[in-house]
């Protein structure tokens, strides 16, 4: 049965207050890191090539988000049986460790401000936190549009996912989906995880498939209200660029952005580059903040979407 009931509104409400208010407990203590080190350690044991690493990553995808989310649904059994209200400090605490607004707005403003000072050295010293690509060849625009891509991108996987999967099944299903996406960041990629990742991958693209296309038309809508954005073009731009990249989710938000800016976005790569929006204007530092206030309008829509699943899951549970 899915845990659901009433209280799970107030975990939702206290948590999103965490984390805008306190951010992210300490690295000892969060759970997303214990999830990290689980998967290392798994790792390590684990063929790497041929059948036996396709086998070996699909048993990962499947059994350890399955081991994490029977966890909470055991956890949450249990504070909901001992008392109401620890169920929901305890259980709000648990739930931010699953998403994270203030980072991911951290993050962007710290690159923001080492560009309006022209401190290249400092921004590529801080590449690292948003994106996967190599810094150190960036120049201040590329990085400009770098860190548009990515809190554009990570406004799905970062927050609104996690929240719906919490709104839908509780806990456990954020928890769920946490993992996935922690496997697939740490072993969905190719070269040495071809085989091995490719479970994780795929199945991180399954979980995404509703929340990044849901992210994308939330986007949207949030251009009509903000400055400098407009709501038409970033319609146009979603639905004509969104293929482009080779994630079959990446594209909707980060396609979505440039076009409400009116900028293109675009990675040089043979294999995985990509060029979004038509650039009517070259991106420049004030873009990032843009981003961010397109990220909070999302984040706001998202939570009202997350709280009405949440009381109907309850009333129906």
């Amino acid at each position: 049965m899915i845990l659901s009931g009433p209280e799970d509104l107030a975990v939702l409400a206290l948590a999103v207050l965490l984390d805008l208010t306190l951010g992210e407990p300490p690295t000892w203590a969060h759970p997303t890191v214990w999830m990290g080190k689980h998967i290392a350690f798994v790792e390590r044991w684990m063929p790497k090539k041929g059948i036996f690493g396709l086998v070996a990553g699909l048993g990962m995808a499947l059994v350890m988000p399955a081991i994490w989310g029977t966890e909470m649904y055991v956890l949450s059994a249990y504070l909901k049986d001992a008392h109401t209200i620890a169920y929901i400090l305890v259980g709000a605490v648990l739930l931010k460790t699953t998403f994270s607004v203030r980072l991911l707005h951290r993050e962007a403003a710290l690159i923001r401000g080492h560009l309006e000072r022209g401190d290249l050295k400092q921004v590529r010293g801080r590449m690292p936190s948003l994106v996967s690509r190599d810094p150190s060849n960036l120049s201040a625009e590329q990085a400009t549009a770098a860190t548009v891509e990515s809190v554009s991108e990570n406004i799905s996987d970062s927050f609104l996912a996690p929240w719906l999967f919490f709104a839908l099944f509780g806990l456990p299903g954020a928890f769920v989906y946490r993992m996935i996406n922690t496997l697939d960041s740490m072993i969905g990629y190719r070269g040495v995880y071809e085989y091995l990742g490719k479970a994780s991958a795929r199945l991180d693209d399954l979980v995404n498939l509703v929340p990044a296309r849901l992210a994308g038309l939330l986007l949207v809508a949030a251009s009509a209200f903000l400055p400098g954005q407009q709501m038409a073009r970033a319609w146009r731009i979603m639905w004509r660029d969104h293929g482009r990249t080779q994630s079959p989710n990446a594209g909707w938000t980060m396609s979505g952005m440039a076009g409400a800016l009116g900028v293109q976005l675009q990675k040089v790569d043979p294999d995985v580059g990509y060029q979004l929006g038509d650039g009517e204007r070259p991106v420049e530092p004030k873009d990032i903040t843009r981003t961010i206030q397109s990220m909070y309008l999302v984040a706001l829509f998202g939570l009202v979407i997350a709280f009405a699943i949440t009381y109907t899951r309850g009333s129906v549970f």
